[in-house]
This record gives structure tokens, C-alpha cells and sequence, in this order.
């Protein structure tokens, strides 16, 4: 319990500390996220101590009852904070003896704050990882929908940010979908491993007293419990998880808005986004402050550039545990402000995202414009191919077409059978079919490919996907 001055270690030290080192070593402003995943692990552990006879009944109920109106008071704002309360365990330990007396240190019996702490950051990210995964889930959800009902849109596919193919519309959205799933994906397996308790292990040594970790396990509906105490304190591979998950899922959305914020530039003019996410000047101060004429993707660069806080986040943790001796170090207290600011900043980023998605104008016929025949050359490859041409043959035919074309000022398309005929003379009538874009994107139907059959099949993959995840 804490001592008279109101710290759980006070009873050791004499004299008073100096008050920026008070404020340096408080976590209070940060942790009182929480507060609920605390009052949730101390309800569990006085239930523990209670079993293991360290507790009557009605001590239990007392501490129960107790922590009952910590929360109550935490849920309706009316908790009121101590000077003295450094960390959000030494606040409700505080509240929780004004309420009920000196019933309330026997709670502490046998728990350190290193298993504690670890025990409800685990709580709440678990939970956090649920509401993330479901904003992530809508997310892809809105993009599948977007890919069905825009399948036969078709416009330029890029490598190298050079026209490549012609493909689908949709193909381009799933594309960025499907590497969401893997980050949906993940982020389940890091809750999983999240989902372990390591209550119960004392500040180093473990508990002595017989509580029962099992119990604690069932009351607090963890998957497992850690294997070892002095690893179980200072572990927080589960944090790195996290924010590395959230540091790919980042970079995800990233590239998915760069891709975005060109396709809505005049130059390529293929999308545009709603005023709610872009505003013009006139009702917001979104747009330029000098151009009228300018409506930013504001939306879309502030995701692009959160990817780089959320890299920083993963890079400093990292730092900060490849050097730490064994056990727990203050040193970890740094990862609770990791975690709730990458928490915040994805769950906006994943909200921001749907609404683009949802919202976004496409301009088909700009997208159709900007097809061009020498999008066609790999298609004239095939072509060849098809007709028993071997493709380096064929690749090498299409390519001098490609420069018969450019020595001649025409586009591919506009080139003469017979001209065409001097470079192979497989070359027949059927080659106006190759001209034919629809026709294009329709033969790459293998699994995976732009063809109708593979965008549906691609649809319900991901479906099926998002259906098994929510399960």
C-alpha cells in the first residue's frame, strides 16, 4: 500500500523530491487511459487473494464494492486526481482507501506494480486491437464494395509511374485491399499474442502466497498465462508487434493515398475527392490560402505523413529495449505513450480512409482517354505467341512495331497490316483485335488477374476473408 506521502515505494526514502523529478518520473498525464483495465485486473487479483485465503468475503466485497465506485467515478468524469498520484495504479489504490480504509492495502498483497502495469496494458490493447480490427475490416469492406459495383471501369495500369497495361478500375482498388488483409491478418495474430497473462508474477521472483494464476487467467478471459516472472515484467514483444503491425498497416495506406493524390491532379484528373475530405476555400481553410482555383487532398497527405509518427513510434521503442539488463527497467514505462498515440493516430487514419473511399468521384471517361494502343504492345507479344511464335521472338517482333510506329509519327494501332507484315508474317486480319481494350483486360483471366472471372473471384475471396475474421 502506499506510504503517508502517497507512493507505493515511500516507506524507504526520507527528505522530498525535487519537483521536476516528480514530474519526470510521473506517468499519470498519460496512463490514465488505463484506468478501466486497472480497476478490471484489481477486481480479479482481490478475487485471487480471497481464494487464497488472504482476503475474507467480506474484505473481498469491501475492495469489489470499492473499485466499483473508482470506476463509476472514472466513468462520469468526476474522479479527482492527487498531486501525489504519479501513475494511474497509486491513483486508484488512493481513491480506493479514502473509500473503503485500510481494507484497501491488503490489495497490493503479493502484486508489484511491474505485473501490474504489464497486466493492464495488455487489457486495454487487447481490446483496442478489436476496435482497430473491426475500423480496418469496414475499411476493406468499402473498397470491395467500391471494386463490384466499378468492375467494368477501365483505365491505365503504372509501373515504374510510366503507362503500363490497361486494367480494371477495381483491380487497382482490390490491390490495396488484399494488402489490408494481411494487415487484418496480422493484427489478429498480435492480439493473440497479446492475449497472455502475466499477473501473478510479482515484481521478479513470482507470487509466494498461493494465488491462483489460473484463476486469474479465467476471471480476466486470457487465452494463457506467461511461462516465467522475470520475462513476464519486462517483456513487451507484444508492443513491438503492435507498432510494427501499425507501422506496415501505415505504409499501406500510404501508398494507397500517394496513388490517390496523383490520380486527382489535373494532369491525370481520374478522381476526385468529396469536399468532405478535400474543402475548397470557400468553406474551409483546407484549401489554399492564396489560390482559389486549389482544393488540397489534405486528407490524403495527412495520412501520407502520419506513416512517418507511427515509424517513429516503432524505431524509439525498438531503441529503447535493445539495450535494457534483465527484468523491468523505467525505461519501459516510455511504451504506454507509444501505444496510445499510434492507437489514436490509426483509428483516425482507418476512419479518414473509409470516408475517402466512400466518397470518391471517379471520371471513367478521363480513365478511358488516357488508354493508349502502345499500352498494347505486350498484347501484340501474345498475340504472336498465340500464334506459335516463341515470346522472345514475339517480344522482340513487338517492340521493332514500337519503333516502325514512332519512326513513322502514328500511334501502334494506326500501323498497316502490310507494314506490319515486313516485321512477321504471322501478322493476319485478327490483329485488329488485339486494338481492343475491353478485349485486353479480358485475357488475363488466370486467378489473380484483371479479367472479369478474376476480379469476381478476387471479390469473394475477400469476402469470404472478412466473414471468417468476424466469425
Amino acid at each position: 500500500m502506499a506510504s503517508e506521502s502517497g507512493k507505493l515505494w515511500g516507506g524507504r526514502f526520507v527528505g522530498s523530491v525535487d519537483p521536476i523529478m516528480e514530474k519526470f518520473n510521473s506517468s499519470i498525464t498519460y496512463d490514465r487511459h488505463l484506468w478501466e483495465a486497472d480497476v478490471q485486473g484489481s477486481k480479479a487479483y482481490s478475487r485471487g487473494l480471497e481464494k487464497a485465503g488472504l482476503l475474507t468475503k467480506a474484505e473481498m466485497d469491501q475492495i469489489l464494492h470499492g473499485l466499483d465506485k473508482v470506476a463509476e467515478e472514472w466513468a462520469q468524469g468526476t474522479f479527482k486526481l492527487n498531486p501525489n498520484d504519479e501513475d494511474i495504479h497509486t491513483a486508484n489504490e488512493r481513491r480506493l482507501k479514502e473509500l473503503i480504509g485500510e481494507t484497501a492495502g491488503k490489495l497490493h498483497t503479493g502484486r508489484s506494480r511491474n505485473d501490474q502495469v504489464v497486466t493492464d496494458l495488455r487489457l486495454w490493447m487487447r481490446q483496442n486491437c478489436s476496435t482497430l480490427s473491426a475500423l480496418l475490416c469496414e475499411l476493406i469492406r468499402t473498397m470491395v464494395d467500391r471494386a463490384e459495383a466499378e468492375r467494368d471501369v477501365l483505365f491505365p495500369g503504372y509501373t515504374h509511374l510510366q503507362r503500363a497495361q490497361p486494367i480494371r478500375w477495381s483491380h487497382w482498388i482490390l490491390s490495396h485491399a488484399v494488402a489490408l488483409t494481411r494487415d487484418s491478418e496480422r493484427l489478429l495474430e498480435v492480439r493473440k499474442r497479446i492475449n497472455v497473462l502475466p499477473l501473478g508474477s510479482g515484481a521478479i521472483a513470482g507470487n509466494p502466497l498461493g494465488v491462483d494464476r489460473e484463476l486469474l487467467r479465467a476471471e480476466l478471459d486470457f487465452e494463457a498465462i506467461t511461462l516465467n516472472s522475470m520475462d513476464a515484467t519486462s517483456e513487451r514483444d507484444f508492443v513491438a508487434e503492435f507498432l510494427f503491425w501499425a507501422s506496415l498497416c501505415m505504409t499501406h495506406l500510404s501508398r494507397m493515398a500517394e496513388d490517390l493524390i496523383l490520380y486527382g491532379t489535373k494532369e491525370f484528373s481520374f478522381v476526385q475527392l468529396s469536399d468532405a475530405y478535400s474543402p475548397n476555400i470557400s468553406v474551409s481553410s483546407t484549401g489554399s490560402s492564396l489560390m482559389p482555383q486549389k482544393k488540397n487532398p489534405d486528407s490524403l497527405e495527412l495520412i501520407r505523413s502520419k506513416a512517418g509518427r507511427v515509424f517513429g513510434r516503432c524505431a524509439g521503442l525498438l531503441m529503447t529495449l535493445k539495450g535494457l539488463p534483465s527484468t523491468y527497467n523505467k525505461d519501459l514505462q516510455e511504451d504506454k505513450e507509444a501505444v496510445f498515440e499510434v492507437s489514436d493516430t490509426m483509428s483516425a487514419v482507418l476512419q479518414v480512409a473509409t470516408g475517402v473511399i466512400s466518397t470518391l468521384q471517379i471520371h471513367r471517361e478521363n480513365m478511358g482517354r488516357a488508354l493508349s494502343p502502345d499500352m498494347l504492345a505486350t498484347d501484340l507479344a501474345y498475340y504472336l505467341v498465340r500464334k506459335g511464335m516463341p515470346f522472345r521472338q514475339a517480344h522482340e517482333a513487338s517492340g521493332k512495331a514500337v519503333f516502325m510506329a514512332e519512326t513513322k509519327g502514328v500511334a501502334l494501332n494506326q500501323l498497316s497490316l502490310q507494314e506490319l507484315q515486313t516485321i512477321s508474317p504471322l501478322f493476319s486480319g485478327d490483329v485488329n483485335h488485339v486494338w481492343d481494350y475491353g478485349h485486353s483486360v479480358e485475357q488475363y483471366e488466370a486467378l489473380g488477374g484483371t479479367a472479369r472471372s478474376s476480379v469476381d473471384w478476387q471479390i469473394g475471396q475477400l469476402r469470404a476473408l472478412l466473414r471468417a475474421q468476424q466469425a
